[in-house]
């Protein structure tokens, strides 16, 4: 081994020995449970059911409804943000006077914390003195204040939370698209102008192909990030009611700390990390055959 070997080494070996205690062993163990009954209160490792808990899981119509409503949230969530955050980034792009206030504005829901967020959507949704349903009676769209129970009607829990996470993350992906637009060379536009291209021929066949590595890695992130919510879900309706806003982490929550079903909650998770990876794996091809291009 050479010296710059050994010294690359040394700078890699506290990184590799953190992510070696903090996720390969706890991944490992995760694993381990899945194909074990355990018992939460015991000390032992519990009855080997092999893949009992994986057939339970899938079998489970509360498993298939979290789900669903996990991928409802995550294309929906993901999609609008993509859309507004690329609306915002090209508005910001443009340089207008006072951009640099309005992005500060726009920025802001970045420096709150989820489950803050949440709180505060909690007491905005409120179908008693909640500040959207008080809006929507002064602008006359509802015909009284509580006309819309946001967080206890079934058919309206999960969009809340979408909402919720469409207004914290939003500004997350315009700071990286803005990026991205900042990062096209300005001789591009200049070509297209000169060769008598419009505004739409120029978003379609310069800033939108430009765009495109930057959005798939802005997509992934997102994706991931929204499918694992947690926090937001949890604090506006705690999957409830009927489990219409039940997304995989707070079933998997539920399971483990209130039925005490170690080894079906660990055998959900695996199965959500094998999820999460297939999605990770089909964005970064996409990004590959992108930059290939």
């Amino acid at each position: 081994m050479t010296k710059e070997s050994k010294i690359s080494f040394l700078f890699f070996a506290p990184a590799g020995i953190f992510m070696l205690i903090f996720l390969f062993f706890p991944v490992m163990l995760l694993i381990k449970d899945s194909f074990f009954q355990v018992d939460m209160i015991s000390q032992d490792s519990g009855t080997f059911v092999g893949m009992s808990n994986y057939i339970e899981s899938i079998k489970s119509d509360r498993f298939l409804g979290a789900t669903t409503n996990t991928l409802i949230y995550v294309v929906v969530a993901v999609s609008v943000e993509l859309l507004l955050g690329l609306f915002f980034a090209m508005l910001l792009n443009t340089g207008f006077k006072g951009h640099g206030f309005v992005r500060t504005i726009l920025l802001s829901p970045l420096m709150i914390a989820p489950l803050v967020s949440g709180l505060i959507w909690k007491f905005m949704l409120n179908s008693q003195f909640g500040i959207v349903n008080q809006l929507l009676y002064d602008f006359n769209i509802t015909s009284s204040r509580n006309a819309i129970q946001w967080l206890s009607d079934d058919r309206t829990a999960l969009l809340s939370t979408i909402i919720a996470d469409i207004w914290l993350t939003t500004p997350f992906m315009m700071l990286v698209l803005l990026a991205g637009l900042q990062g096209i060379p300005v001789t591009l536009y200049e070509s297209a102008k000169i060769d008598g291209a419009n505004k739409i021929k120029t978003f379609f066949y310069i800033t939108l192909p430009s765009l495109l590595p930057v959005m798939v890695v802005a997509i992934l992130i997102r994706t991931v990030d929204a499918a694992r919510t947690f926090d937001i879900v949890w604090v506006l309706t705690q999957g409830g009611p009927a489990n219409s806003s039940e997304v995989l982490s707070t079933y998997m929550y539920k399971t483990l700390t209130r039925y005490g079903e170690v080894g079906e909650s660990s055998a959900m998770a695996v199965l959500f990390i094998i999820l999460l990876l297939l999605l990770s794996s089909y964005f970064l091809v996409s990004m590959f055959k992108a930059n290939k291009k």
